[in-house]
């Protein structure tokens, strides 16, 4: 359960973010079209509180088709199919801020559990299934703690925690703590041990 105050939070924080960075999205949209064929805005469908489906914005950093070209949703450090502004995008976090939209709509949280596709959470066991109790967030416990780069059910694991922990101190650790490690863009990719990894086929 979200304490009281959160929702306001949300809205101050990712309206004053959205607003400032009005321009930096402004730029980066032209940008992105002029390198590569494709919208600018990236969509898609991801499972939020409760297990409800909405549209998660962001910049589009990859080719157009990146999730039906090679390793799907897995991404790795030097993936050919991210363009070269998206590297940059990525490297400094600037992607995700169209998520802010997703803030006030009421979608998403400023920190949560980052959201997650269906073929994901099909795979929850009955416990992590916790993990929908709370929104998903623009950052998370789990995400400064190593992001990607963290083994999956890790992630998992430290997602449940802040769902039984949830607090206005712990979002606003959270929120520093994001800061620094954007600034050092730690935990972007998956390595050899992190990230989601889709089951063979059958």
């Amino acid at each position: 359960m979200s304490y009281a105050g959160k929702r306001a939070l949300d809205v101050v924080v990712a309206g004053s973010l959205l607003a400032l960075s009005a321009p930096v999205l402004g730029v980066a949209a032209v940008l992105i079209r002029l390198e590569s064929h494709g919208h600018p805005i990236y969509r898609q469908r991801r499972v939020g509180r409760d297990g409800a489906a909405f549209d998660i914005y962001k910049l589009r950093t990859m080719v157009a088709g990146a999730e039906s070209i090679g390793p799907g949703l897995a991404l790795a450090e030097g993936d050919a199919r991210i363009t070269r502004l998206g590297r940059i995008l990525r490297r400094t976090s600037a992607d995700e801020l169209p998520n802010l939209v997703n803030v006030l709509r009421g979608e998403m949280s400023v920190v949560g559990p980052r959201p997650t596709v269906q073929v994901q959470v099909d795979r929850y066991t009955d416990r992590q299934r916790g993990r929908l109790a709370v929104k998903p967030g623009l950052t998370g416990w789990a995400q400064v703690q190593g992001r990607a780069s963290l083994p999956w059910n890790e992630r998992i694991e430290l997602d449940l925690w802040y769902v039984e922990h949830e607090s206005l101190r712990l979002d606003l650790a959270i929120l520093w703590r994001t800061v620094r490690i954007v600034l050092g863009g730690d935990g972007l990719y998956k390595g050899e041990s992190g990230g989601w990894r889709e089951p063979p086929a059958r």
